[in-house]
């Protein structure tokens, strides 16, 4: 079975010596965010990621989620609640959100190198609190103030889980073709009427109430993109008194049967006419919704980099151990009938190109992240830009470029071990099925490269790519 530790000396290394991000956190305004705080967090997170989640990635492969056909309700694998419970007593969930809202307003690079250790414990389960920050994100750039009282709150808390509605089965990346519709009710909210696909999280029991944010188009909206809108639908009705109500007209009518992350719950949602609330102006939902993409872009990168790491452990582990043959060289343990597989080059070279990648894609993220906190909390105006620029351009190469290579990390994982990689009692293969849907879901890696080349790249005039050049050239000069 595939075990986990967090690799902290290369996190520590990465943060403290490379970046060195203490001083960075400092100029933003992050005074407590220091050295000792930052080590004492990435030290529970590993704790919690290698004791709690480590230990039930293979069981949420075996079980999946249920999905009981009369009641629309689905039941996740053995351990789960619990281990989301633990999360939320350990405030997990609101560690770099806003402390007004009951967040820890620690930075987002902070919160990455914790998601990596989450995602690297337990991908599938990873996938239940992800897209409650981005929703958490969206609410509170676009969403209006009695939104923001009465969500945002329990979303940061954890006792609310969010989802991000786009998708249908004739609309996938082009979302102007989407048909969900909306109609006016009469105390200002909307029905919201159509069905969703491949909504993570979309239904599950470890929070007592699931915040959609739906996409969808009102009765004089313009047609293709321009015309598209955004709502939150909760599980259960939610006044602007903050208090949960009845069961909303929406149901999961099915769980897709998937390659990889059994554990999570992939759901078709139908909304029957369910309440929801508009978030921003009519027509500009995209706005609001690409925050909470950009934010989910990210971390599905991340979870790229964790899957990336742990095959890499994996495989040395297994190579160190594995005897087999002598080595090109002569017998390096002479007293044992073979010698461990580390020393043949094949080998070898693999297991250094996983290293390769998994530290550098480390450093671009963490590059990344540090642009992401600049651009939000960074004193200079003109220092928020810049950085929001650069953190824009970086986000489909950070997605793309982790992702695809966890595809390639995962892959060497299971040469390393042979045909034993091949076999379920190892984990290995689970890794590869598990990452297989990085570089699919929040944009292929295709639509990564249409949104670098032409949004981040010819619609910018080349401004991220500028910047990014001269932060290359400040460096090779360093």
């Amino acid at each position: 079975m595939s075990t986990y530790t967090a690799p902290l000396n290369d996190i520590r290394f990465a943060l403290h010596d490379v970046v060195k991000v203490e001083p960075l956190f400092a100029a933003m305004g992050f005074e407590d965010a220091n050295a000792e705080l930052i080590d004492a967090v990435l030290e529970e997170a590993n704790r919690f990621s290698s004791t709690v989640l480590s230990p039930l990635n293979a069981v949420g492969d075996q079980h999946g989620c249920k999905l009981d056909k009369e009641t629309h309700a689905v039941t996740t694998a053995p351990g789960f609640k619990e281990a989301y419970q633990q999360f939320v007593e350990g405030g997990w969930s609101g560690l770099t959100s806003p402390v007004e809202y009951g967040g820890q307003g620690m930075p987002e690079t902070l919160g990455m190198a914790v998601s990596e250790m989450v995602s690297g414990g337990n991908l599938a389960w990873s996938l239940f609190p992800l897209l409650s920050h981005g929703a958490v994100e969206a609410l509170k750039h676009y969403g209006h103030d009695w939104q923001k009282d009465v969500f945002l709150k329990p979303l940061i808390e954890g006792t609310w889980t969010g989802t991000m509605c786009l998708t249908e089965p004739h609309a996938g990346t082009d979302l102007g073709l989407i048909k969900t519709r909306a109609e006016a009710n009469d105390d200002g909210s909307y029905a919201i009427t159509g069905t969703k696909i491949f909504i993570t999280a979309g239904e599950h029991d470890l929070a007592e109430n699931i915040v959609h944010l739906v996409l969808a188009k009102l009765p004089d909206a313009p047609p293709g993109p321009k015309g598209i809108s955004l709502f939150v639908t909760p599980k259960f009705k939610v006044g602007k008194d903050g208090v949960m109500g009845d069961r909303n007209a929406l149901h999961c009518g099915a769980l897709e049967h998937k390659m990889g992350i059994h554990g999570s719950s992939t759901c078709v949602m139908n909304f029957d006419g369910a309440q929801g609330w508009l978030v921003g102006e009519p027509h500009k939902g995209l706005q609001a919704m690409f925050v909470m993409m950009n934010s989910a872009r990210l971390g599905v990168g991340i979870q790229g980099l964790s899957q990336s790491e742990r095959a890499t452990q994996g495989a040395l582990r297994y190579a160190r151990e594995r005897l087999q043959t002598r080595a090109p060289k002569g017998a390096i343990c002479p007293d044992k009938p073979a010698d461990p597989i580390i020393a043949q080059p094949d080998v070898r070279r693999m297991l250094l190109t996983n290293k390769a990648l998994t530290e550098g894609g480390r450093l671009l993220a963490i590059h990344a992240y540090t642009q992401l906190d600049a651009a939000q909390h960074a004193k200079d105006p003109a220092e928020r830009e810049r950085a929001q620029t650069l953190v824009s351009f970086l986000t489909p190469i950070t997605k793309a470029c982790l992702t695809e290579w966890s595809i390639e990390t995962t892959y060497n994982g299971i040469q390393a071990f042979g045909g034993h990689g091949f076999i379920a009692e190892h984990g290995m293969e689970q890794l590869a099925r598990d990452a297989r849907i990085l570089t699919l879901y929040e944009g292929t890696t295709g639509i990564q490269a249409l949104d670098l080349i032409g949004r981040k790249t010819a619609m910018s005039q080349g401004a991220g790519l500028k910047l990014f050049l001269k932060f290359i050239d400040r460096k090779s000069v360093v």
